[in-house]
């Protein structure tokens, strides 16, 4: 490998926690899930710094790292389908994390809480959004599904007309005679010898003064 190379991969930021704390999980001690609770004093956290929601073209992982030095704690990869992720039964603020030691491989998991409900809140959208974007990526929408089925298919037809071009349309009437708007076909005696509306007779005019 090039020792000159430089690594080009573009980091997209999804989620930061300015404070977040570490604790302790013990062994669950039945399969409903996990509880805060039985980590201890929630005040004594093991750790405390910063989380990071990063996604680049590998994936996205969740880092926890010193908040002025970035020196990294954990690491845990977020898989959409098998979430590192679990929350607890008894508090929306506090969370399970399933870390990973990249050298070795190694897995743990480690409780973490946030300071402010709206900080958890977040969270959770952050890794729901990237959940959405990930399975709508991998099941993308047939050709036929998005064609709306009220619009004919096959290819377009142009019905304009160029330039020069003429059309006509014959008007099949029959043979019917015309007949008077104001009355049946018997009162066209009254009308002028041309038919169709009869002419009405000039309003009378003024009498002549002596």
């Amino acid at each position: 490998m090039d020792p000159l190379a430089i690594d080009d991969e573009i980091e997209s930021i999804l989620y930061i926690a300015r404070e977040i704390s570490v604790f302790k999980v013990p062994p669950l001690s039945s399969n409903e899930g996990y509880r805060a609770a039985e980590w201890g004093d929630l005040g004594q956290p093991l750790w405390k710094g910063r989380m990071r929601i990063v996604e680049t073209s590998k994936g996205v992982t969740i880092r926890l790292e010193d908040a002025q030095t970035g020196e990294g704690f954990a690491l845990a990869p977020y898989d959409a389908l098998k979430p590192s992720v679990e929350a607890v039964l008894d508090s929306s603020r506090y969370f399970v994390l399933r870390v990973e030691d990249a050298a070795s491989g190694k897995k743990a998991y480690i409780g973490i809480g946030f300071a402010e409900r709206t900080d958890s809140f977040d969270f959770n959208v952050a890794l729901q959004d990237y959940t959405k974007r990930f399975k709508a990526a991998q099941n993308p929408p047939s050709p036929t599904e998005k064609a709306s089925p009220h619009l004919p298919q096959g290819p377009k037809k142009d019905y304009t007309l160029k330039e020069g071009q003429t059309f006509s349309i014959n008007l099949n009437l029959g043979s019917k005679k015309p007949t008077s708007i104001l009355g049946s076909s018997k009162s066209s005696s009254t009308t002028s010898s041309g038919g169709g509306i009869p002419l009405l007779p000039p309003p009378p005019s003024a009498p002549k003064r002596k």
